[in-house]
């Protein structure tokens, strides 16, 4: 006849379980939470939202616009140099007029994401459920921010710096001689990146709360902390 585990055995073994699973959960979000942070870095500084492709010029008349890509701080255009002719740039920390509006909110969500970044260090001082809840309201926020961004600017597509790059049939949702390319794309992707992780952080948060007898609350923490 087999003899069942003592009661604080069984608390000890659950709790160590719980600990080494958290752990791993933990610092794969982390390092996603870093990924999403360089990639709105990349976004925001990438003069690669929109460019010209392989269309054709639309309408057949007037001169053919030039080749190039546009971004929210400058435009680049090809030239008879290897190298682009890039108008405006991060050197002035200004965006071009046409698209303040998209770097403000693309910039809030950068600052976000990267909040959320360091906040990993508030393990050290306060419950990990509490730091989860922190960082997953701000990835949030990261989220909505750049999906407005995404939103928004196509609505200002119809500018002058998308006229002189993709021609005068350019419009509000519609590019012209132009096509959306890689850094705007993955905007898109940082939206979902931006979900994933906040759930994710919700659910650990909720994880610690919930799973974990009363009285072993105190002592995960301190064991993730010494992990």
């Amino acid at each position: 006849m087999s003899v069942s585990p003592p009661l604080p055995h069984l608390s000890r073994l659950y709790q160590t379980e719980f600990v080494r699973s958290a752990r791993a959960v933990g610092v794969l979000w982390a390092v996603c939470s870093l990924c999403l942070a360089i990639i709105q870095v990349v976004v925001l500084v990438q003069p690669s939202w929109v460019g010209t492709g392989e269309t054709q010029h639309l309408g057949g008349r007037g001169p053919v616009p030039p080749s190039g890509t546009l971004g929210l701080f400058e435009v680049c255009v090809e030239s008879d140099w290897p190298v682009l002719d890039c108008r405006g740039g991060l050197s002035s920390l200004s965006p071009l007029p046409s698209f303040q509006s998209v770097a403000m909110l693309v910039g809030v969500s950068l600052w976000a994401v990267w909040t959320s970044v360091l906040c990993l260090c508030l393990f050290r001082f306060c419950s990990a459920a509490t730091v989860y809840k922190i960082c997953a309201w701000l990835q949030l926020t990261a989220g909505f921010c750049l999906a407005l961004a995404c939103l928004l600017f196509p609505d200002l597509w119809e500018s002058p710096e998308m006229r002189t790059l993709c021609g005068d049939s350019v419009g509000s949702f519609s590019l012209g001689n132009c096509s959306v390319h890689w850094a705007y794309i993955l905007a898109i992707l940082g939206i979902l990146d931006a979900a994933i992780l906040a759930t994710l952080a919700f659910v650990l948060a909720n994880r610690q709360d919930a799973l974990l007898p009363p009285d072993a609350k105190e002592v995960t923490t301190g064991l993730l902390m010494s992990a």
